[in-house]
């Protein structure tokens, strides 16, 4: 397996920086693979009991990732579409209201902040590294660190990786735990 045919795979000895990204960018693209190339159906299919489905966590994690580099990091406000949204009248908006959206919008969507996330986070890791202290604060006052943030956006992925595992499987009956090499997402339609 080389490195251009599976470039989200981590480092096999590299810096504690560059494994827990390694870590980020192979959840982010599995998960990216088990959302690939669905039309609005398959966006919004869901399983069991659940209200969860891929359209949903696409959306879901698009925000996870504002949030984690924008707000929790510097302080700065969150972006469209986030900036207009209450919130307080319906506190998971970006899973409901993904069903609304085209399938191209939500990959348009979650393509856009991966990329702004990795510019963000290579940006803050250069000015700094993993220790340095964030905007976001305990009550007592103390500050998280980037890595912090890095790990809680691991735990993050991998909760909702799984969440996709089990939904693309009902969709079209997708497994596996990696995409398959020299996989790419599909182009957007």
């Amino acid at each position: 397996m080389t490195e251009e045919a599976c470039p989200w795979e981590p480092p096999l000895a590299g810096t504690e920086a560059e494994h827990l990204l390694g870590a980020l960018d192979r959840l982010r693209t599995t998960f990216r693979w088990k959302a690939d190339n669905l039309d609005s159906t398959g966006l919004r299919t869901r399983i069991g009991a659940s209200s969860m489905t891929i359209g949903g966590l696409l959306k879901h994690l698009s925000r996870a990732e504002d949030q984690m580099f924008t707000t929790k990091l510097s302080g700065a406000p969150m972006n469209a579409p986030w900036d207009t949204t209450d919130w307080d009248s319906d506190a998971d908006w970006d899973f409901t209201s993904a069903a609304a959206d085209t399938p191209g919008a939500l990959y348009a969507l979650w393509d856009a902040t991966i990329a702004r996330s990795r510019a963000t986070l290579t940006a803050a890791l250069a000015n700094g590294g993993l220790d340095q202290l964030v905007w976001l604060t305990w009550p007592d006052g103390r500050h998280a660190s980037l890595r912090r943030l890095v790990c809680d956006l691991i735990e993050e992925y991998g909760r909702h990786t799984g969440h996709a595992d089990l939904l693309r499987e009902a969709v079209d009956g997708r497994v596996g735990e990696d995409p398959p090499a020299g996989w790419r997402p599909s182009p957007l339609k």
